[in-house]
């Protein structure tokens, strides 16, 4: 018997890898065997996900300090985390952020470096960040942005928000109070008609282009191709093959709610699965909107109290799963 475990992070207490780890032990216990397959969905951790870093390269910040930035560089082949680079955890969360001055351009900068380091791919993940800048501090950063021509630039999205409403919808999440959402709402439109006038694409009706506070449509404008984070990650991990088979995907998050199937890591597993007529079991931190309705799932706080859910969360999933796989003998 064969299970496949490809978790998503458990924000703040357990890496995907972490997780996935904890999987294959109650596996191993049950003498099932486990291909570990740590996921993401172009958020936090897809660097990790793709491998981790081998490079570190000084950036500015989201605020202008400099940060270093670790980032991937194989085969010619670069991951970039705009969290990273630009991200809310670098200024300490939205407390200490500056919604209206934060930019994306180390983000920018990462891109660059990697050019000059000939990397011919580029996927930058769009999850994560302090900004609502459009891109438009990347795409300064990347002047003149003619040199992106010389390889394939991927944005992977983790949302599919669009480029004006990433204001009202992820400016409040990042400090911003609604005086500065109606402003950066306005920017934002402003930004989409240069960048229609400059490069003859308007970001406005594009899926993803409101992640990253923008940058996702910023960057479409100068030729990077939006596509689905989870979608792009399955593929480089060969996901679908791994599930092919199997008996059992265990996938799971910190928190499952109805936006874990739109285009997050839960949702998009699931749905793989499904297509392959394999079971999943969702493991998660808490579950919200009934979603234990629609797939087998658990959460750890219910069965454990949020105690030891919280400060034991990978010995939790392993006795969850423990617990599955011997009600499936």
């Amino acid at each position: 018997m064969r299970v496949v475990a490809a978790p998503d992070k458990f924000r703040g207490t357990a890496t995907a890898a972490e997780v996935a780890s904890a999987v294959a032990r109650a596996a191993g216990r049950a003498g099932w065997t486990c291909d570990e397959v740590p996921m993401a969905d172009g958020g936090e951790g897809t660097l990790d996900v793709l491998g981790g870093s081998n490079r570190t390269t000084v950036v500015t910040g989201p605020l202008g300090d400099p940060v270093r930035a670790p980032w991937r560089l194989s085969r010619g082949t670069a991951v970039i985390e705009t969290a990273r680079a630009s991200g809310l955890q670098l200024v300490g969360g939205p407390e200490g952020n500056d919604p209206i001055a934060a930019s994306t351009y180390g983000t920018g900068e990462l891109i660059a470096a990697a050019l000059d380091l000939g990397a011919r791919r580029i996927l930058v993940g769009m999850g994560g960040s302090a900004t609502t800048d459009g891109g438009l501090g990347a795409l300064r950063a990347l002047y003149p942005v003619q040199r992106l021509k010389a390889a394939e630039l991927l944005a992977a999205c983790d949302v599919r928000t669009t480029f004006v409403e990433a204001a009202e919808v992820f400016a409040p999440q990042k400090g911003a109070s609604p005086a500065q959402v109606e402003l950066l709402r306005r920017r934002l439109e402003r930004l989409a008609q240069v960048y229609l006038d400059d490069h003859g694409v308007d970001p406005r009706g594009l899926a993803g282009s409101g992640a990253a506070g923008g940058l996702a449509g910023g960057l479409a404008a100068v030729g990077a191709q939006l596509l689905p984070g989870f979608d792009l990650v399955a593929e480089e991990v060969g996901l679908d093959d791994l599930i092919e088979g199997a008996d059992l995907v265990v996938t799971g998050e910190g928190f499952v709610d109805a936006q874990s199937f739109e285009g997050k890591v839960v949702g998009g597993v699931a749905a793989l699965a499904g297509s392959l007529g394999v079971p999943v079991l969702v493991v998660a931190g808490e579950l919200y909107d009934g979603v234990e309705d629609r797939l087998p799932s658990v959460s750890l706080v219910e069965r454990f109290g949020e105690e030891r859910a919280r400060g034991d969360v990978l010995g939790c999933v392993e006795a969850v799963v423990a617990d599955h796989l011997a009600g499936s003998r």
